[in-house]
């Protein structure tokens, strides 16, 4: 990884790593020889535990909740995550669920994950997020926050949450994180009709003024919105916001980072795991590459790198929230009404792996 495709605030967050954790930085740092290796440096979101304050309208793993079985993630399971993961030079993963903060068992959970050994962020709705909690955390080895927000209108916060003094406990939580230094971003998601709005435009600017950064989650086809492609974007709201983070504090999953662009991350960037043990590409595409429990997380990894969907290669747009790409229309009818994730052998046949 050259040294030179770095932001100053990407060197400078690299040195903070370096200094606080320097087993991670030490991985991190040969991202692009993986790369070139055609290795996987995914991001695991890891879905631990669905039980949450909230009943948010655009909820992705409602359906998840619907599985029928009697062996999910213990603290024992979670210490292999972490070594598995850690042995394939992975160096990142995001706690969320459900809500984090109502888990009875964080604190273990986090020492589990062993934080000298990665990078941690949590999501959050805030609702629990105050500046002792945002201190304690820190004392945990949680890295970053990212804290979900859908409006500067409070009222339309809270309806889109379905509760009542959401946009309040946020914007608390906010200012807790920047008052005791931790890093946070606010994550928002975006629709079609939202995209180009100027209340989104605002809304990055409030953000960015108080020097918090927006990553832009799009609207996918599933969860409580599956088969809507009403609300999916096309090219035309991608490309605006490509144009839109040249001049804000704006991000997508897309957006290359340390120089490193691989089109849709699914698989390479980027593996959603359940409380079930299920591996996804993504969060957002429900489909079981393979199972935990039954499975080293090496050979699940390398058996969706062979899909031509989540291969390197192709840059694909992201696969999932982009209605001109073909995977909607191609893979979605065969995942749609069935209580996902949905085992890969029913969703991709031979030709869709790489020879």
């Amino acid at each position: 990884m050259k040294e030179e495709k770095l932001t100053p605030v990407e060197k400078a967050r690299r040195e903070r790593l370096k200094k606080l954790k320097p087993r991670v930085y030490e991985k991190v740092i040969k991202y692009s020889e993986k790369v070139k290796r055609g290795e996987s440096i995914a991001i695991i979101q890891f879905q631990y535990d669905y039980r949450c304050n909230f009943r948010c309208v655009h909820c992705d793993v409602a359906n998840f909740m619907k599985k029928k079985t009697d062996r999910y993630f213990t603290l024992e399971d979670v210490k292999r995550l972490s070594k598995e993961g850690d042995e394939l030079g992975l160096a990142n993963i995001v706690i969320t669920g459900g809500e984090p903060l109502v888990f009875p068992d964080l604190e273990k959970l986090i020492e589990a994950i062993d934080p000298n050994k990665w990078y941690i962020v949590m999501d959050t709705n805030g609702w629990y997020l105050d500046k002792e909690k945002v201190r304690h955390l820190k004392s945990l080895g949680v890295d970053k926050i990212q804290l979900s927000l859908d409006s500067l209108n409070p009222e339309e916060h809270d309806a889109f949450r379905r509760k009542k003094g959401a946009w309040e406990r946020a914007m608390r939580a906010i200012d807790a994180c920047l008052e005791e230094d931790m890093y946070i971003i606010v994550a928002t998601v975006v629709w079609k009709e939202r995209a180009k709005s100027q209340e989104f435009l605002e809304f990055v600017k409030f953000l960015n003024n108080k020097g918090v950064g927006v990553f832009v989650t799009f609207a996918k086809p599933v969860g409580a919105w599956e088969r809507n492609l009403d609300v999916v974007c096309g090219n035309e709201e991608w490309n605006y916001l490509k144009e839109l983070e040249k001049k804000y504090n704006v991000f997508t999953h897309l957006t290359p980072g340390y120089g490193i662009d691989v089109g849709c991350i699914a698989m390479k960037r980027m593996i959603s795991i359940t409380k079930f043990g299920d591996v996804m590409p993504c969060p957002y595409i429900h489909v079981s590459i393979g199972n935990f429990f039954k499975e080293s997380l090496k050979d699940i990894i390398e058996r969706g790198l062979k899909i031509k969907w989540f291969a390197y290669g192709k840059k694909w747009p992201c696969l999932i929230a982009n209605k001109d790409a073909p995977f909607i229309e191609k893979v979605m009818p065969k995942i749609w009404g069935k209580v996902g994730p949905v085992p890969w052998q029913e969703v991709f046949s031979e030709e869709d792996f790489i020879q």
